[in-house]
């Protein structure tokens, strides 16, 4: 039930922590606030939290700072707020395990969406609700546990964020299919509207330097030049 989730907001920006917070006790959630990246990591190790939204240039403690911290602890979802001219930090804020960011000035009612889905996503890991035709994806020495929600490479397992994992898993359910940029974000962020592409190519970036055995010639995620990107590898039949 939506009042039993609990999403933390961070910025120094009282206008905008008021603002975000208004609307999103109006579906339910319960909202603490932060001002600045000390207050967040307390109240962090303080509660549990569903979803985090984060400032990147707070005082005390920054953004990109607290993402990290949080994200060596945490799997939950972290969308970080930006100016239109942090576009290094956009990026820096993806490669250490952000899964979205909204520009400011944003839309209010596009960021209550986004968080929507992906509280969505993030909720529905391991539900056992549907039926299951397959639990994990494998091919060759790369494992794909969907009810798990991890991955192994050799038999090993390899740590991604949320988003990195359902950019996997949805790659990998449809072996040699190339998709774009925007359907790749349409389909992982459950949102149309891509306002750029840093947000599936750092992803993609990252999720190469995790299960790639070389990044730099990938064998399973390719760039189909002019297009955008597949997953190449045949299943496993056993």
């Amino acid at each position: 039930m939506q009042h039993d989730i609990r999403i933390l907001i961070a910025d120094d920006d009282r206008e905008i922590r008021e603002l975000v917070k208004t609307y999103l006790e109006r579906e339910t959630y319960r909202i603490d606030t932060a001002a600045d990246g000390e207050e967040a990591l307390r109240l962090f190790e303080a509660h549990r939290y569903n979803l985090i939204l984060l400032d990147l240039m707070m005082p005390k403690v920054d953004g990109i700072e607290v993402c990290r911290r949080l994200r060596m602890k945490t799997n939950v979802p972290i969308l970080m707020l930006t100016a239109k001219d942090q576009e290094i930090d956009k990026v820096l804020g993806l490669s250490i395990g952000a899964d979205d960011y909204i520009t400011k000035p944003f839309s209010i009612h596009e960021l209550v969406a986004r968080i929507k889905a992906h509280l969505r996503r993030f909720l529905v890991l391991g539900s056992e609700s549907g039926p299951q035709q397959e639990t994990v994806l494998s091919f060759k020495n790369l494992s794909i546990h969907l009810q798990k929600y991890t991955v192994t490479r050799a038999g090993e397992e390899i740590t991604l964020t949320g988003k990195e994992f359902e950019l996997l898993k949805f790659m990998a359910s449809y072996p040699e299919q190339v998709f774009t940029k925007t359907q790749l974000f349409r389909q992982v962020w459950d949102s149309d509207y891509l306002e750029d592409d840093n947000t599936v190519m750092v992803h993609i970036r990252k999720l190469r330097m995790k299960i790639e055995e070389d990044p730099s010639d990938p064998k399973w995620i390719q760039t189909v030049w002019g297009i955008g990107y597949k997953f190449a590898g045949d299943k496993d039949e056993a």
